[in-house]
């Protein structure tokens, strides 16, 4: 209850905040699945706070990787709380973070790909068998933690030893996306929060993928020792209500509520 109290404390603080010339503008690095929902929070967190912030995307192991050579990166939202879990014991994070989001994954095929949008992935199976499936997206599993979900469901699903010689990897999930809905694969398994955004849902159909398939996306965030007020104000800022609200329109299950 405190806690709930201190942050919207603080969100109601923001409004407050006298408009002056921004001395630090951080840099607020999120896994790529992200990129819509954390965009439209970090606008509205703008436009109440006259504070800016620098927005990058991209995969979560390779944050993780540069955080620890070094980049002068304030906040970290990884799509796995492990990432952020092995930063906190090198002590290169203020604490352990805070739990964000759980994620889910989707199979989804562009217009006009002879694969149906089946959450079962039979169709994906029958596809491998006849011969309809030549290219299938996913992001690389090994520093992408959607990627190496969507390959624990395949294997769950009993089609990776068949499907692996004809995946196309995506930097990031936000890569295999492109691939996934351009025409240049039948399909692939991306982030739930990326079909609900209307630039990627009017590409193609999805269905959701039983999330008992695969270990869950426990989405982790985390302030890095060098973080300055402007950071450390949004990061209270995605645990306030209009920041949630964000991040439920965008299909994510939220800390303290269920699926």
């Amino acid at each position: 209850m405190l806690r709930r109290v201190f942050l919207s404390a603080v969100v109601l603080a923001l409004t407050a905040l006298p408009v002056r010339a921004q001395q630090d503008v951080p840099v607020i690095v999120a896994a790529s699945d992200l990129q819509f929902a954390v965009a439209e929070i970090a606008e509205n967190f703008t436009k109440q706070t006259r504070r800016d912030l620098k927005l990058t995307f991209g995969s979560s192991g390779n944050f993780a990787r540069q955080i620890q050579q070094g980049a002068p990166f304030q906040m970290y939202l990884s799509a796995d709380e492990q990432f952020v879990f092995n930063l906190a014991g090198k002590g290169l994070t203020l604490d352990r973070g805070t739990l964000y989001a759980i994620g889910r994954i989707v199979i989804m095929v562009p217009h006009g790909s002879p694969l149906k949008a089946d959450g079962t992935l039979a169709d994906l199976k029958a596809g491998l068998a006849d011969g309809r499936v030549t290219k299938f997206s996913i992001a690389n599993p090994e520093h992408a933690p959607y990627g190496a979900r969507a390959v624990e469901a395949l294997r769950h699903a009993g089609l990776w030893d068949a499907l692996k010689s004809r995946l196309v990897l995506g930097e990031n999930v936000s890569q295999a996306a492109q691939f996934a809905t351009s025409g240049g694969a039948q399909g692939g398994i991306i982030a739930y929060s990326l079909v609900l955004s209307p630039a990627v849902s009017k590409l193609g159909n999805y269905a959701l993928i039983d999330d008992r398939w695969h270990e869950p996306l426990r989405q982790q965030m985390v302030l890095l020792k060098n973080a300055g007020e402007t950071a450390r104000l949004f990061y209270a800022y995605m645990q306030s209500p209009p920041a949630r609200a964000i991040m439920r329109k965008y299909g994510f299950v939220l800390p303290g509520e269920s699926s």
